[in-house]
């Protein structure tokens, strides 16, 4: 059947199509109101600049970095110091400039969003009070670590810590003792038995908020490891603490980190990286404006170590224990400034000795002392 198009255009026709398009957009916008949706209206202008938008890709997820942030005095590249006492060379590189996350006490606690009410309890418990007890966790420990054994169980402790940060993209450095021995020969000292490093405000709470109670994985490999003979009493030794396989380690955040005040000093060490095979741990320490008012950009941790940011950064990407690992900018002020200018000419220590040749620290053996004082006195 076709209309007619003078019936069409009849004005009782025209009034029936318009009294039916008015309840038509009644019955819709009710419809639509009773869904719980809401219409999108655009404006010419906004018409006109999504047509041109370009179509938005997804985002992709990133792991945390602390040096996305510009940084007003971002210091220009300098060349490294590369030399020390005695033969031993620091191998600090240049590398772009990594900036500080500044966490002010106005901010708010620095993990977690909520800071712990009740009385201060140290949460960190060792294994006893004397020194080498000291650096047992309490919770994995099965017996102390043998001399000849401990060094690897350290190595793999940091080589783990330094490759599973760096793998989530979380910033680390050397610090203390740790840094010490880097700045000799980039190995552990043999007489240290705990690990140092320092974060950020920021990386300090996505560890807490991402990571607390975290079991990491490491696999050690088979080979025996690349220890200089002198250094492994006259032979190579095998990978201390179980030889090759998976070794598992615990990422333990302090309650007490979100704390900006030292407290009772209790619990100034804010996370560790534990062992969980003999209870040898990495010490984290978080490094934040503790007084922002009086000290405006300086930053410290819970013990009373303080660095300006020009000390700190850019960090600098090298070596340690054969994997990555990043060192502070000023990392020879820094030691200087905490162990005195002689802890980096001092050519013997706790037993010790600094071989120049093998660029080694060499136990000293009772034998040996013998035979030197033999030749002084004659």
């Amino acid at each position: 059947m076709r209309l007619s198009p003078a019936l069409l255009f009849h004005p009782k026709s025209l009034l029936l199509l318009a009294t039916l398009f008015i309840f038509s957009a009644i019955f819709s916008t009710a419809a639509v109101a009773r869904s719980g949706i809401q219409p999108v209206i655009y404006s010419q202008q906004q018409q006109q600049h999504q047509q041109h938008q370009p179509q938005s890709q997804p985002a992709q997820q990133r792991p945390i970095q602390d040096s996305q942030k510009e940084h007003p005095s971002q210091p220009e590249p300098r060349p490294n110091s590369n030399t020390n006492a005695d033969g031993g060379r620091a191998r600090g590189s240049n590398r772009p400039s990594s900036q500080p996350s500044h966490i002010r006490e106005g901010d708010g606690p620095l993990p977690n969003g909520a800071e712990y009410k009740g009385p201060e309890f140290k949460y960190f418990q060792e294994a006893g009070g004397t020194y080498t007890l000291t650096h047992y966790d309490a919770r994995f420990f099965r017996g102390l670590v043998p001399y000849d054994e401990h060094a690897g169980v350290l190595r793999h402790l940091i080589r783990s810590y330094l490759t599973t940060f760096a793998a989530l993209g979380l910033e680390t450095w050397l610090a203390h003792g740790t840094l010490l021995g880097w700045w000799w020969n980039g190995r552990i000292m043999p007489w240290d038995w705990d690990l140092d490093a320092q974060v950020s405000g920021a990386t300090m709470a996505a560890l807490a908020a991402r990571f607390n109670g975290s079991v990491h994985e490491y696999e050690v490999a088979e080979e025996e490891e690349d220890l200089p003979a002198a250094a492994a009493g006259g032979k190579k030794k095998s990978a201390a603490g179980g030889g090759g396989g998976k070794r598992r380690y615990l990422l333990d955040v302090n309650p007490f980190s979100v704390r900006v005040s030292r407290g009772t000093g209790l619990n100034m060490i804010d996370a560790r990286w534990i062992d969980t095979q003999t209870g040898l741990f990495v010490d984290i320490t978080g490094l934040v404006e503790r007084d922002p008012r009086a000290r405006p950009g300086v930053v410290s941790c819970k013990n009373h170590h303080y660095y300006t940011q020009e000390e700190l950064y850019p960090l600098r990407e090298t070596e340690f224990e054969g994997v990555a690992a990043l060192v502070p900018w000023e990392f020879e002020n820094i030691l200087v400034t905490e162990y005195g200018a002689k802890s980096l000419v001092l050519t013997e220590w706790e037993g010790h000795r600094w071989d120049p040749n093998l660029q080694e620290w060499i136990k000293i053996n009772k034998s040996d002392e013998a035979t030197e004082e033999q030749s002084m006195a004659l």
